[in-house]
């Protein structure tokens, strides 16, 4: 794709946006299924090459050079996305500054290794830290061209990139590993995926950015970067202060259990809320002037991402600790027994980091970084009390944590457009209801058989997936028909993947396909 036309204008057929959100969102949901399929294979290999000290290890460092490789993929994506106009000078100043600060802050955290080391008590991170800093500068060179192409809302080609190269990234780790390279395999693993990204960024997106000029517009796009990446800030920092708290207190081996625990709680909002959050903010950017329709986008979303996330949250706390022993093997038990803590928080938590798609869609990205403020100082103090009784009792601060910010969350998002939680609420209560009542029916079935001793083998936990699984979801489909009383809901989930799909793999589309239930379960849904 060239973005610029020859005068410097950024070049969109602004017809069919919808279409376009939606097959970006289902390219965009392969591209995170097919991210979840290599992060498994990558799971179970390195699993066993590894020990839970080379990834508690790992976790200390990356702690802390996540929240810089960072900068730049989120702060100056959602200006590019958001603003009004683009051109190739604009795009070119941005990209300038995003490559100087990265150098800078790559050079400050390989200098930085001594104090973490002195922080952990572990030699180890200094070497580490360096290592590390590398990703930071590398991320950087592709911040631009993705976000041009994804205001192109050519989504398709940029999930194809963020596959190959994770599918780089962890050929990598994997052979290195394989090497007895130990914990440096990791450090190897994740300077390839930066690499990767950047080279087919270049290849996908044919822009060369030109010398850095004053050009108006600039300031602006700025701060809106820094209001975003400082919200990213707060929330990274509310993510991570678990990691920082459990290593400190309990070592390298307890945080390893507890990191592979929190990886399978966050995979969803990895897989779907993420990155979905540039599919709509592309979208309901380009709709903020009709706040009807606007509205009505925003809460169909959220019935959609409510019907998969409370079944998916009171599935994996059925079988989470399961999966853990099917992906990781033995050895690995007190991940498992987290997952009863961190599981029912899923659903709740997919919901909750859709309010920040207000945020940015409106451009108030101002009002989203000052709520992260509040949100990182009430986890972290939720963290605080749960400490005393071990990566348990953190694991059950972030459930509670999610449930307490979510209705407050869409308030202060929703004020500019006089959208509170009340109409999320109304959508979404009825799965968050047939979720609880499948899963207690799931487990009370359960008791007493086969199904809830602890599993001695991997087949032993792949029976157990499959059978609980199979029938935690016939129970909840029958809840969710029963509390609807119709059964629309399911209707309507299946047309909107059946859109997703390449044209033509089920039926022809048509420009009037029904999007998610969100209303009275009696009325007939409309299309826009």
């Amino acid at each position: 794709m060239k973005p610029f036309d020859s005068n410097g204008a950024f070049q969109f057929n602004p017809t069919e946006v919808r279409r376009r959100a939606i097959v970006g969102a289902g390219s965009t949901l392969l591209s995170a299924v097919s991210a979840l399929g290599i992060q498994v294979i990558s799971t179970i290999v390195l699993a066993r090459l590894l020990s839970p000290s080379d990834f508690g290890l790992i976790a200390m460092v990356s702690t802390f050079s996540a929240l810089l490789v960072n900068w730049g993929p989120n702060g100056f994506t959602e200006a590019v996305l958001q603003a009004d106009e683009i051109n190739h000078a604009l795009a070119s100043n941005l990209f300038w500054i995003n490559v100087g600060t990265s150098f800078l802050l790559a050079a400050m955290f390989a200098a930085s290794g001594s104090l973490l080391a002195l922080f952990y008590g572990d030699h180890r991170v200094v070497g580490v830290a360096v290592g590390m800093s590398v990703p930071i500068l590398v991320n950087c060179l592709a911040v631009q061209h993705i976000a041009l192409l994804k205001r192109a809302m050519c989504f398709p080609v940029v999930s194809a990139n963020d596959v190959v190269a994770r599918f780089v990234s962890v050929a990598v780790a994997i052979l290195l590993g394989c090497a007895g390279w130990g914990y440096w395999a990791l450090v190897a693993g994740a300077t390839a995926l930066p690499l990767s990204t950047s080279i087919g960024a270049w290849f996908l997106c044919r822009w060369v950015p030109g010398l850095p000029r004053r050009r108006v517009g600039t300031a602006r796009m700025v701060r809106f970067a820094l209001h975003t990446y400082g919200r990213f800030s707060a929330n990274y920092f509310a993510n991570n202060t678990d990691n920082l708290l459990v290593g400190w207190r309990f070592g390298a081996s307890s945080l390893g259990f507890y990191k592979k625990a929190y990886d399978l709680f966050s995979l969803p909002m990895a897989m779907s809320t993420a990155p979905l959050t540039n599919v709509a903010v592309s979208a309901l950017s380009r709709l903020r002037g009709d706040l009807a329709k606007y509205t009505r986008y925003l809460l169909r979303a959220a019935a959609l991402v409510a019907f998969v996330g409370m079944a998916l949250s009171a599935d994996l706390t059925l079988v989470g600790k399961d999966v853990i022993r099917l992906l990781l093997g033995p050895g690995w038990e007190p991940a498992g027994y987290m997952m009863n803590f961190f599981g029912p928080g899923i659903g709740i938590m997919l919901l909750y980091y859709m309010h920040g798609w207000i945020h940015l869609s409106i451009g108030r990205a101002d009002r989203w970084f000052r709520w992260g403020m509040i949100e990182a100082g009430i986890t972290f103090l939720l963290f605080i009390v749960g400490l005393p009784w071990g990566p348990v009792g953190v694991a059950v601060a972030w459930t509670v944590s999610f449930f307490l910010l979510t209705g407050p969350a869409f308030w202060y998002a929703g004020r500019p457009i006089q959208l509170g939680f009340g109409p999320v609420l109304a959508v979404v209560w009825r799965y968050m209801a047939a979720a609880v009542l499948a899963g207690g029916a799931s487990a009370g079935i359960a008791r007493g058989t086969f199904l809830s001793a602890p599993a001695p083998t991997a087949m032993a936990a792949f029976l157990r997936i499959v059978i609980t699984s199979l029938l935690f979801v016939l129970l909840y489909l029958a809840a969710v028909i029963v509390l609807h009383q119709t059964y629309a809901p399911i209707y309507q989930v299946v047309s909107v993947v059946k859109e997703m799909c390449p044209p033509g793999m089920f039926s022809k589309p048509t420009s009037d396909a029904v999007v998610p239930y969100v209303g009275d379960p009696k009325a007939v849904p409309t299309s826009d």
